[in-house]
């Protein structure tokens, strides 16, 4: 059997995901059932095309409940306590650098919660992957798709 792999997630991160999960399942789920009841009682449903949209629709929430069910499965909390050494950049921590002459802050997170126009980018991003263990004072060249950019870390938190 193939051992699935585990998925890092800041507390805040999966209780984020757990509870878009709950919204989808007690929520979301019975108004697309009660969508597709609707659509099917008005009759021939070769020609119903609100029907063919309510099911559809009830195939893309089914189909996300299941991501976001076996994601939670292989989830593992990195908690405060295991984040690394106080001052190195690691998963959960937030980091403040000068990105090309600007000021940027972001948290590290597991790439099942990244968000980067929230500031939460991946541990395997390309920035991320550069940061990670890294310390204030460093600095980093990250490859851009406009090229290479020298990133130094101001602080670490």
């Amino acid at each position: 059997m193939v051992e699935k792999k585990r998925i890092p997630f800041t507390r805040e991160g999966y209780d984020r995901v757990s509870k878009q999960l709950k919204e989808l399942i007690e929520v979301k789920r019975p108004e697309i059932v009660e969508a597709v009841a609707d659509a099917r009682s008005h009759g021939d449903l070769r020609e119903n095309s609100a029907y063919d949209a309510a099911r559809q629709d009830h195939a893309m929430i089914e189909r996300r409940i299941s991501e976001l069910e076996e994601t939670l499965r292989n989830a593992v909390i990195i908690e405060d306590a295991e984040r690394g050494e106080s001052g190195v950049v690691g998963l959960g921590h937030t980091v403040t650098v000068d990105f090309d002459g600007d000021e940027e802050v972001y948290q590290i997170v597991g790439p099942a919660e990244a968000m980067p126009t929230e500031g939460k980018i991946s541990e395997e991003s390309p920035i991320g992957k550069q940061l990670m263990g890294k310390r204030a004072g460093d600095q980093v060249t990250v490859q851009t798709p406009g090229g290479p950019v020298d990133i130094k870390i101001l602080a670490v938190d």
